[in-house]
């Protein structure tokens, strides 16, 4: 039988935790990944090496081609040292040189890795089969979402047999704060790095924050009460979702599924009493099959 290497806490646990701390505090931990220049006084910090990332960060779902010009500017790294970065990125294979464009696209090494993360975690074998029935199931989009900064990436997509509601694939990329995806793996990350992240998302909205954080506070005390977080016409006005977060590793890594459709057509009424307790009872099945190393 094939054992897994991601190994779930319990899936209560999230909600024990967040009951005890959503609004606890904790300068020593960020929640997402920082920037290249957040190295400060580390020694064992590689800023080098975070400075490539950010370069292979900086490709978004819609980006084939990116310069260098425009990977300083949105990395903040200065021009010669993108030069210099993609030169070296490129002759490892993670970037490709179109050069007619004088310009840049990912390489197969970036693929590489995301096809790696995906296949070592095993989560995509053991979720999708069970994704797909309930989305065929509720006729909804169903998706498997990770974090990335203060967006969540979808790492899969499964469809009704219906006309299509939400055209949305695999990297296609929701906000945390307003996504009922993004609000569930909030819920289930431990309350330290739960407010780092906070934190992290406070920077990025600024003045837009008071409104946001009232909302989102709302979604979490929810989730310690009934396990699901959703959002009803709200980072989209056309689109509805509730989810629930799959808990790994003993919480070293928290993923999020969600499920979704026309907000004309899921009500917070039909949300609550019918798709949460779904979403929550999927998460709950992958978190027990990933447990037990079943494939």
């Amino acid at each position: 039988m094939k054992r897994t290497t991601s190994i779930p806490v319990r899936p209560d646990a999230p909600a024990a935790m967040l009951a005890a701390g959503v609004h606890a505090a904790s300068p020593g931990m960020a929640g997402m990944a920082g920037t290249a220049g957040d190295e400060g006084d580390d020694r064992s910090f590689v800023t080098a090496l975070a400075r490539g990332l950010e370069l292979l960060r900086a490709f978004g779902p819609d980006d084939d081609y990116l310069g260098n010009a425009e990977l300083s500017r949105r990395t903040g790294i200065p021009r010669p040292t993108v030069s210099r970065l993609t030169y070296t990125l490129t002759r490892l294979g993670y970037l490709v040189y179109a050069e007619p464009l004088e310009k840049y696209r990912l390489g197969q090494g970036a693929m590489v890795l995301g096809h790696r993360y995906l296949s070592n975690s095993g989560i995509r074998e053991v979720a999708q089969p069970l994704m797909q029935s309930l989305a065929f199931a509720t006729d909804c989009t169903v998706a498997l979402a990770a974090s990335d900064r203060h967006e969540m990436v979808y790492l899969e997509v499964c469809q009704p047999r219906g006309a299509l509601v939400m055209r949305l694939a695999p990297g296609s990329r929701l906000p945390t704060a307003t996504s009922a995806i993004g609000r569930a793996w909030l819920a289930g990350l431990e309350p330290a790095r739960r407010a780092g992240v906070l934190a992290e998302l406070e920077r990025h909205y600024q003045a837009r924050w008071p409104g946001i954080r009232s909302k989102l506070d709302r979604a979490l005390r929810d989730y310690a009460r009934r396990g699901f977080c959703l959002a009803h016409a709200e980072w989209d006005r056309t689109v509805s979702g509730v989810a629930a977060p799959v808990v790994l590793e003993g919480g070293a890594e928290v993923l999020s599924i969600n499920i979704g459709g026309a907000a004309t057509r899921l009500s917070p009424e039909i949300l609550e009493a019918n798709l949460g307790p779904r979403v929550r009872q999927l998460a709950e099945a992958v978190q027990g099959r990933l447990w037990r190393g079943q494939g």
